[in-house]
């Protein structure tokens, strides 16, 4: 089945300022920043790739930050910047950063396992915590986590993504309800499979086959398509949506 017609954009987001990490390259990080741009709203991407991050930035017009996110001194420079180059408030941030990779529970080694721990679950809370100071300062402001159907689902191979995903959720669900007497909402998406070069170097071809017919749609979600249900639940379309994962996919049940 062919994808979907590319959704213009609405201005769902004008005059709103934003922060997406993991932003540079061809996956779903760039697609949100540059769906965000189309939607009016100016952006700072971030990154720990510098130089894809400085190709990122150039393309979409919008200045970027460099960061990585498993280490707090740079979390906490990514929001003191994004907040100056931004005018001094952020609205939204997307937690987009995080860590995949294929190897079954017997052979995973502790690296393995903390590794993906560390920037796919805590790397989304220190970047949480941080835009919650900062938000719940200003008396508002929207966090979008980025998680996984792995979250919810069982997938060989995938034990300490699976795990950190579900993480995400709890966390989500958490950090919103501590976050809404201040006017700041958290959400989160989970999608299922939308597919970028990256994957392929993380998933085999045969995995990848098997994944997308497993989609009813017979194929994977763009990752543009993920970053428009990010879009909504940046925007005030979604304002009485708090601690929600929002799942992005057409699985089988």
């Amino acid at each position: 089945m062919s994808g979907a017609p590319y959704v213009e954009g609405h201005g769902l987001l004008a005059g709103m300022t934003a922060v997406v990490t993991a932003a540079a390259g061809t996956g779903i990080g760039f697609a949100t920043a540059r769906r965000f741009v189309e939607e009016g709203a100016r952006v700072v991407l971030s990154d720990a790739h510098e130089r894809r991050l400085a190709e990122a930035a150039e393309a979409l017009g919008m200045p970027g930050v460099a960061c990585d996110v498993t280490h707090e001194a740079q979390v906490r420079r990514l929001f003191a910047e994004a907040a100056d180059a931004l005018g001094g408030g952020i609205d939204v941030v997307v937690n987009n950063a995080g860590l995949g990779g294929t190897v079954n529970l017997v052979d995973m080694t502790d690296e393995q396992w903390g590794k993906v721990l560390d920037v796919t679950l805590t790397g989304t809370f220190r970047c949480t915590r941080a835009a919650l100071v900062h938000m719940q300062e200003r008396g508002g402001g929207v966090i979008v986590n980025n998680a996984s159907v792995l979250g919810w689902r069982a997938q060989a191979g995938q034990a300490h993504y699976a795990a950190a995903k579900a993480g995400v959720m709890a966390l989500t669900r958490c950090a919103a309800v501590e976050a809404a007497p201040f006017g700041v909402r958290v959400n989160a998406v989970s999608p299922s499979l939308a597919m970028h070069p990256f994957l392929s170097k993380v998933i085999s071809e045969d995995d990848l086959a098997r994944l997308e017919a497993e989609e009813v749609f017979g194929r994977s979600a763009e990752v543009w398509e993920v970053a428009n249900v990010i879009v909504f639940l940046a925007s005030g379309y979604s304002s009485y949506m708090t601690g929600e994962v929002v799942s992005v996919s057409s699985q089988h049940p």
